[in-house]
């Protein structure tokens, strides 16, 4: 029988304003997905992906590798797509499609001011009257 109660997620320690990197550190590497080959014309599509994981490091979880793993594929099929999307209407209604997938992706992701707010990493604080006229005041300042 196991003593005490079991840890509170990460996330949850993030959302509440109690997260202590020494205290709550994680047991593994944040984020595995595989390395891969790359040809020319996925060059770009590797580079946006680093730009991705570099820019959600700090709210990324274990459990997001899936999401990061497909939304990577994702980018990889839109970048074989670029190169033939003049080619075809069928093709260019594929690469539109893949990019709604690739915007939910990046929402679930918490990449738009909503997600962010449902992960507890943004918070929206409406200005009070006082910090309205102080703004107002500083701006009017020569």
């Amino acid at each position: 029988m196991p003593a005490g109660r079991p840890p509170k997620p990460i996330e949850q320690h993030r959302r509440t304003g109690t997260f202590d990197a020494s205290r709550h550190s994680r047991r593994g590497p944040l984020v595995a997905v595989a390395a891969i080959d790359l040809s020319p014309y996925e060059l770009e599509a590797a580079e946006v992906f680093r730009h991705i994981m570099e820019a959600g490091a700090p709210w990324f979880a274990m459990t997001d590798g899936i999401r990061l793993a497909m939304l990577r594929e994702s980018l990889e099929e839109r970048a074989r797509l670029m190169t033939h999307a003049e080619a075809s209407t069928e093709t260019r209604k594929a690469l539109r499609d893949l990019n709604r997938e690739i915007s939910d992706w990046l929402t679930a992701l918490g990449f738009d001011p909503s997600a962010r707010a449902r992960l507890g990493l943004a918070e929206v604080k409406a200005q009070s009257e006082l910090e309205k006229m102080q703004n107002k005041r500083d701006t009017k300042k020569p």
